[in-house]
């Protein structure tokens, strides 16, 4: 049969408008298989671009650790004790984890809840003060916007500088004024201002992030007299590692070094991002999948749906089909015809549905972005058109073997019995 074969055409339009609602329900079927596979591909992606997007261009290959209560008596100390990292256990940590890659530790200021805290002519803000080493912004990279971040000869000297977020730059400063070089009082003290930042993060994460004022990590201990105490410390393995054996072998020293059961496991706290890092791929990959199985259930359903209606067609066209092969009708040139009318059924629903799913998806897409560009849990939903053809073309193909069981059984029967069949 020949594409342009306009009396073909015409047979196969008159073939579905003899049983138009039942062509209606098939291509139907056909068409919402389809759209919700496309529109289930976009709220996957939505949810995972949220998601990841919250995190930013965090180190997936880190972990945190903190100081917890000992919950086991050990060496004449009780049950119950507190205790604080110190300097020398920064010291000790770099030098005894060959594994360890960055170790950054931290501390926070006087933070937000005890009211203003940052002063710079008549304005006045409440932001949250971290003591960092110049590690933190390889671990959970910030953008720079001016200026730059604390390095080493800050941690050395213990300079009077700080670094301010978006936020903070917004709350201080007038739009035009450019606030690096500028000294700010922080805490009752004035330091100067080496640089500004936006986070990398979305939703609420990266608006709490750019209200951050960082500082280097000795200047905030000498600032708040902490003495030679760390709040916590954040842990970047090599990449040929993984962080679970930088975080055990960090707690073996610690719980050494500070007097600890061996066996108290909950006296050191630890949070390994590589191991929830993985969690979520997993998760995802689930969801994708399941995303997979209940879009080619349904769009197996339709296929189904265009092979039934097509033996009825068949059925009806009986003696139709016997007339033409007693006329000379080749078997192929037959099951080429249903098979095309099986095939423009599913292509025309198939390209409607995918059209149609990705103008929804898009338009979400679209007014998200004009609302603020999502939330933290849902964000910029798109559609791999790649994938998505794909899938149209295998739907095609379907159609196709869907058509030649109708298509087989027209070509069994004997040109005379079709003739004769009322």
């Amino acid at each position: 049969m020949s594409l342009l074969d306009i009396d073909k055409w015409n047979e196969i339009i008159n073939a579905l408008r003899k049983n138009k609602l039942r062509s209606f329900l098939t291509a139907f079927g056909v068409f919402w298989g389809i759209f919700m596979l496309v529109i289930m591909l976009g709220s996957g992606d939505g949810l995972h671009k949220a998601v990841f997007d919250n995190m930013g261009d965090f180190s997936t290959n880190s972990c945190f650790m903190w100081t917890q209560r000992t919950t086991m008596p050990y060496k004449g100390f009780s049950r119950g004790r507190r205790y604080n990292f110190t300097n020398s256990d920064t010291k000790i940590l770099k030098e005894n984890i060959p594994e360890l890659k960055l170790l950054s530790p931290r501390l926070n200021g006087w933070g937000n809840q005890e009211g203003n805290n940052a002063v710079h002519g008549k304005k006045t803000g409440a932001f949250s003060i971290m003591g960092d080493y110049p590690a933190w912004n390889e671990i959970d990279p910030l953008k720079i916007t001016a200026g730059r971040f604390i390095n080493d000869i800050d941690i050395k000297e213990e300079r009077k500088v700080v670094v301010i977020g978006r936020k903070v730059v917004e709350a201080l400063f007038e739009p035009d004024e450019n606030p690096v070089g500028v000294y700010i009082q922080v805490s009752g003290l004035y330091f100067k201002i080496v640089g500004t930042f936006k986070s990398k993060k979305g939703g609420g994460q990266g608006e709490r992030e750019e209200q951050n004022i960082h500082m280097p990590f000795s200047t905030l201990q000498k600032t708040y007299n902490f003495g030679d105490r760390v709040g916590w410390y954040a842990m970047v393995a090599y990449d040929d590692f993984p962080v679970g054996i930088v975080e055990e072998k960090a707690k073996a020293i610690i719980r050494a070094r500070h007097k600890i059961h061996p066996d108290d496991t909950r006296a050191v706290g630890s949070f390994n991002v590589e191991k929830e890092f993985k969690k979520m791929n997993g998760l995802f990959f689930g969801i994708n999948s399941l995303i997979w199985i209940v879009g080619i259930g349904t769009l197996l359903a339709g296929v189904i749906g265009v092979s039934n209606i097509m033996l009825v067609i068949v059925k009806e066209r009986t003696k139709e089909i016997g007339i033409q092969r007693a006329l000379g009708a080749k078997p192929f040139s037959v099951i080429t015809q249903i098979i095309t009318e099986s095939v423009f059924l599913t292509s025309v629903a198939g390209s409607l549905g995918l059209a149609a799913g990705i103008w929804l998806v898009e338009g979400i897409n679209f007014a998200m972005s004009q609302g603020g560009g999502g939330g933290e849990m849902f964000k910029d939903p798109e559609v791999n058109i790649r994938v998505a053809t794909i899938a149209l073309i295998i739907l095609i193909v379907s159609g196709a073997f869907a058509g030649l069981i109708p298509a087989n059984r027209a070509v069994r029967i004997k040109p005379i019995d079709a003739i004769r069949q009322e």
